[in-house]
């Protein structure tokens, strides 16, 4: 397939191809930094709570 593509179309696939992985980890970094840092103000005796809270109800 990429053998019938030309030299130059190919480097710019390649090209694109390489910034839209770059564009999804960043989004990716940026989701899992919210997820970690925003967790209800980093409080851990209350996450603590809340987490065996959930567990017992779900048992």
């Amino acid at each position: 397939m990429l053998a019938s593509i030309s030299e130059e179309n190919q480097l710019i696939l390649l090209i694109i191809a390489i910034a839209i992985l770059f564009a999804l980890v960043r989004w990716n970094s940026k989701r899992n930094k919210n997820r970690l840092y925003n967790r209800d103000e980093r409080n851990f005796r209350k996450n603590y709570y809340n987490k065996s809270k959930n567990k017992d109800r779900k048992l």
